[in-house]
């Protein structure tokens, strides 16, 4: 695996790592860094959308993300993360970063970063970014609810009366989208394990971004998914977003709260597609809890 390093990075590679993903050293002395190799062959266009993410997502004052070293449709190297702890801090910082992301915005919802596919990934399912002219419901209907449920349904993996609930929201999503906002520049696909706490920095612990499956969407969609499976110090990074959102004069609308299940029925259908009945049975009660 360390040709293609070498190849994409035009530096020696002097230790193999470990790890999973693989980690490799490159160079020596102080001008030595440590690398992680991502192989996409299973997933075919994941590594040119992830690389195209990751540096759309590197906004002056958002979360850190990992450095693009090189890449080709098979491999990406990035810079590696030292991991650490989770902490208050840390969490407050990331949630005043994750506002200034969103915020530097996107060409439209649905809209891909600059050089990335269309067919792009979420996890291991496919995802289309094609850049959506209405507002952000019709959107989210049509290119990211309405695709997951048919293949869930025609799978079995999600039952009639389970989808004729989600439909229901679906038909309703004037009243439940919120007020309109501008597009967002999502990191897409935004669980606790894509956020990476790190202490390899003099000024302290910080939370890294990594995985992303950027494109153009909701700014409440990041949060909603941070709430999905739980992230260290949430409330924190909440209320970090919140006051730096207030700050910067665009604050989080009214009833955010009631409107988490509707951001979380996409990721919900990702992961039936991905894992099965046990993840319909939770986008079923999200989209009930929206009745």
């Amino acid at each position: 695996m360390s040709a293609p390093v070498h190849r994409l990075t035009g530096r020696v590679v002097t230790a193999e790592l470990g790890g999973d993903p693989p980690r490799f050293r490159l160079g020596e002395g102080t001008e030595a860094i440590t690398v992680v190799v991502k192989n996409g062959a299973a997933d075919p266009g994941s590594v040119p959308a992830e690389a195209a993410g990751l540096r759309w997502l590197a906004v002056p004052g958002g979360p850190p993300v990992p450095e693009v070293l090189g890449h080709d449709d098979e491999w990406l190297v990035t810079s590696w993360v030292p991991p650490g702890r989770p902490t208050a801090a840390a969490a407050g910082e990331l949630g005043r970063r994750l506002a200034v992301l969103h915020a530097a915005g996107a060409d439209a919802f649905g809209a891909p970063p600059p050089g990335g596919p269309v067919q792009a990934w979420v996890g291991h399912a496919r995802m289309l970014n094609v850049g959506h002219d209405g507002p952000w419901g019709d959107w989210f209907v049509q290119d990211r609810l309405l695709p997951y449920l048919r293949t869930a349904r025609d799978r079995g993996d999600l039952d009639a009366a389970g989808a004729a609930t989600i439909e229901r929201v679906c038909a309703r999503i004037d009243v439940l989208a919120g007020p309109d906002e501008p597009p967002a520049r999502l990191h897409g696909d935004l669980w606790s394990g894509n956020v990476l706490w790190s202490d390899g920095r003099p000024d302290g612990t910080r939370a890294w971004l990594i995985d992303p499956a950027a494109h153009g969407g909701h700014r409440e969609s990041d949060l909603a998914m941070l709430d999905l499976f739980g992230l260290a110090h949430l409330d924190r990074v909440v209320a970090g977003y919140a006051e730096a959102a207030a700050d910067a004069g665009t604050p989080l609308a009214e009833g955010r709260r009631d409107r988490i299940p509707l951001h979380q029925l996409f990721p919900l259908l990702v992961h039936t597609v991905l894992f099965g009945g046990g993840y319909a049975g939770r986008a079923v009660a999200a989209a009930r809890r929206l009745a």
